[in-house]
């Protein structure tokens, strides 16, 4: 395990800036994951922790030694890649174990230490195949075992899962939270998928143009972030935001019922609901309409659960309330979270 310390580190490709001034540390053993869309820094800011990129300003450390301007094989860290890379030409085994090879570890040593990282990831009665062979999610586990046969201080992950299928990526995202809490390598992963950010890390970093907009726990970020960008970027769908007197309010869609279904132990707003469209997805249903009223206006959607049995239609209007408790304030001209209420 190794704590990795980026002090103000950027990254200019010419006039853009791909990374711009971030200051981050993970603790030890942390599954941290990097977050943001496309183009936001996440992926630039990985390669230089890994040595790929030079930064244009800033240091890495690696357990509090400075290894910016060293190459990726002394800095003791494991990269996976989205394609994964693997040597098409070479077997499981030789996949496996050709970081080995490469460090020059004793021939005797190799055969052992890959088939521990083989029976790791289940794939021992894979190791005499060529990567063809494989299922996608069998070649996303050769390149794992591959990556920490070395057994690296440092875990970096780039995507790994985005070319599974929806099914396969959900299983495989429990295999790989389980290994990384029972190895306990440092992990810094990313990804532009909020649900698996939600669900491997133990904080996450939210960046958007090359800059960090709010680090924490998962349930902190979604419930408490920092700034509108965080708030619609987060959750699908999305917070829904309402003018209100210079400021915005939010609210979760999930958190938007008819009256009725809402506790008024904390207080209650109530707002008249105009709805232009349901969507019925089985386990829930989406509710997509418009709010219309003196100081609240705005486009909102609402999140019923499948045990919420009411009767509602289309181009008709109804009173929908959230707690007050889930109300979230912002300020309209910076988008900073702030302190509001409503009266």
């Amino acid at each position: 395990m190794a704590e990795v310390e980026v002090q103000g580190i950027s990254k200019h490709f010419g006039e853009v800036r791909a990374v711009d001034g971030v200051n981050l540390a993970t603790a030890e053993g942390e599954f941290l994951v990097l977050l943001g869309p496309s183009g936001c820094g996440k992926t630039t800011l990985l390669r230089m922790i890994a040595g790929i990129e030079e930064p244009t300003r800033g240091d890495i450390l690696i357990d509090k030694l400075v290894v910016t301007h060293l190459p990726p094989r002394v800095r003791n860290i494991a990269m996976v890649f989205q394609s994964y890379a693997l040597y098409p030409h070479m077997s499981v085994y030789k996949n496996i174990a050709f970081p080995l090879r490469t460090r020059g570890m004793d021939k005797a040593a190799i055969p052992a230490k890959v088939e521990w990282a083989a029976a790791m990831f289940g794939i021992e009665k894979l190791k005499h195949r060529k990567p063809r062979e494989l299922s996608g999610g069998e070649r996303q586990r050769v390149a794992l075992a591959r990556a920490v046969v070395r057994e690296p201080s440092v875990f970096l992950l780039d995507e790994p899962l985005s070319n599974l299928d929806a099914k396969l990526r959900a299983s495989a995202r429990e295999e790989l939270r389980q290994f990384q809490r029972r190895m306990g390598f440092t992990t810094i992963y990313v990804t532009h998928d909020q649900v698996e950010a939600m669900g491997l890390g133990d904080r996450i970093v939210v960046m958007n143009k090359g800059r960090i907009r709010q680090v924490g726990p998962p349930r902190e970020i979604y419930h408490f972030p920092a700034d509108t960008f965080v708030a619609t970027f987060l959750g699908s769908p999305p917070m829904n935001l309402l003018e209100y007197a210079g400021t915005l309010v939010g609210f979760r869609p999930e958190n938007f019922l008819p009256a009725e279904f809402v506790s008024d132990a904390d207080g209650v707003v109530t707002y008249p609901f105009e709805i232009t469209y349901l969507e019925d997805l089985g386990a829930e249903t989406l509710v997509y309409g418009n709010i219309r009223e003196r100081f609240h206006t705005g486009h909102v959607v609402s999140r019923l659960p499948g045990n919420v049995n009411v009767s509602i239609e289309a181009g008709r209007t109804y009173a929908f309330a959230a707690s007050r408790r889930d109300l979230r304030f912002f300020d309209k001209s910076t988008g900073l979270r702030t302190e509001g209420s409503l009266p």
